[in-house]
């Protein structure tokens, strides 16, 4: 698989860094500018796709990688699937925060042989650019400084604000996790709109497996049978009138398991 082979083997800091950057750039590329192209290389009716970045600012939609285990850490599997199922800019979100993930993941998997001053200057000079997540949703500009060494001299406040924000991110992201696979089985909606509210209440902490959205008792949930995790149906395409002729359901990510081993 082309996306997962291209490497450049970065030794340094310096030249992670800039591995991390030429990535950034081109998954950037392909979720603002030339996100059209992008919508239209997803197709939901394909195998499960990932977004890849190159160091050479380019992007690829393609299949994951063959070889187990691959030469480096693959991105978020089937982001096709959920295309159609969400408005854009929710999709777009959601891609831009896996991206996120799949980037940090390449530069560490690079930086594994640091020492603990190398590990963390590199996460500085990460942590000065506005994440993709940032960009795409418009929290920040694309405000970039033109050299490392710029990087490193940044003002110690925004490092401090940037890495609370990803942290607080990534415990929403791990508390989500949890709560889906230990919640158990939210309950039909109920007609009385006090027991709605009630019903909500005591499942609101449980979250959709694709989108992250919480629940709400006026939309339609379905649970795996597999990985336990539930899925709002219009994210998984699964309508109500289907679901009664299913018995045991298997989401995205547990068939293409099942389908590669």
């Amino acid at each position: 698989m082309e996306g997962a082979s291209v490497s450049t083997n970065p030794r340094s800091v310096e030249e992670v860094f800039k591995d991390f950057r030429g990535r950034r750039a081109g998954m950037l590329k392909a979720l603002t500018t030339e996100v059209e192209e992008f919508y239209r290389q997803c197709d939901p009716e394909k195998e499960n796709l990932c977004l890849y970045g190159f160091p050479e600012e380019t992007w690829e939609v393609n299949l994951p990688a063959e070889e187990v285990p691959p030469e480096l850490p693959e991105p978020a599997l089937g982001i096709n699937f959920a295309r159609d199922g969400m408005q854009r800019k929710d999709w777009l979100s959601l891609v831009a925060v896996h991206s996120d993930a799949w980037l940090l993941a390449v530069a560490f998997y690079y930086g594994a042989r640091f020492d603990k001053i190398e590990r963390k200057r590199l996460f500085n000079l990460i942590n000065e650019l506005p994440t993709v997540f940032d960009v795409v949703t418009g929290k920040k500009p694309v405000k970039e400084k033109s050299s490392v060494n710029n990087n490193v001299n940044s003002n110690s406040n925004n490092n401090n604000n940037s890495g609370g924000n990803k942290a607080k991110s990534a415990a929403k992201v791990q508390r989500a996790a949890e709560t889906a696979k230990a919640k158990p089985a939210p309950p039909p909606p109920k007609e009385d709109d006090d027991l709605e509210d009630e019903d909500e209440e005591e499942h609101g902490d449980t979250f959709c497996g694709t989108c992250g959205g919480s629940y709400t008792a006026e939309e339609f949930w379905i649970g795996c049978d597999i990985c336990e995790k539930w899925y709002h149906g219009k994210c998984v395409k699964i309508t109500p009138a289907r679901a009664e002729h299913i018995k045991q359901y298997k989401c995205p990510a547990c068939s293409n398991k099942r389908a590669r081993t």
